[in-house]
Order: C-alpha cells, then structure tokens, then sequence
C-alpha cells in the first residue's frame, strides 16, 4: 500500500506527482506487463545478453 503524507497548504499536483513517483519505484506495472505473456527462459537470457553488450559498447563510447 502507498501512503502519502501531504503537507497543510500543499496542492494537490504536488501530492500526486509524489504518489506516481512512489508507485514508478514499485514496479508494479512493469510486473503487470511482464506477466501478460509467457517469454521463454532462453528468449529472457538472449536479452539480457543482448543489453549488457549494448551498455558496455555505450560505455565504451562515452570513454573514447
């Protein structure tokens, strides 16, 4: 459960930006759209392969 605690004299904009904010970190949607369909363990470790290599070429360029 999130709770926000909102300040007296705080507008609402603020409190909400603070509730999104808490609700990103949670990763609940992420979650959601990651069980939506099956992936296979092995199309799981291809991608994760696949973005490690791509940061490390990242970074390899923002060394040079």
């Amino acid at each position: 459960m999130i709770i926000v605690q909102v300040k007296e004299g705080e507008n609402i904009e603020k409190a909400l930006k603070k509730f999104k904010r808490k609700f990103e970190k949670t990763g609940i949607i992420r979650e959601l759209r990651s069980r939506k369909t099956f992936e296979k363990p092995s199309v799981k470790r291809r991608e994760q392969r696949n973005k490690a290599i791509y940061v490390q070429q990242m970074q390899l360029r923002d060394e040079m």
